[in-house]
């Protein structure tokens, strides 16, 4: 292993903030999206903070990874979402 590469013990708490276009719609699907991958997300978990000029929405999700293969299958499907702009 290189001394670079960050090893998670799953399961695990995860942390990921979702950048997207700013609309009630666009926070919805994403929320949806995020639910599908990680069904037992509550309101708690999630929390939004929209940019100075409300252009963009900033989705911050607390979840339960299960795997890595998990994590790739969500992060792929919120990036094919056309609002969607960066995933941290």
């Amino acid at each position: 292993m290189k001394d670079d590469q960050v090893v998670f013990e799953f399961p695990c708490r995860y942390p990921i903030k979702i950048i997207a276009a700013a609309s009630a719609e666009t926070i919805a699907r994403v929320v949806e999206i995020v639910r599908a991958h990680s069904p037992e997300v509550t309101p708690d978990d999630i929390g939004t903070r929209h940019s100075r000029e409300s252009k963009f929405v900033s989705i911050r999700v607390n979840l339960m990874a299960r795997d890595a293969a998990q994590l790739e299958r969500l992060y792929s499907e919120l990036m094919a979402h056309e609002a969607v702009r960066l995933i941290i």
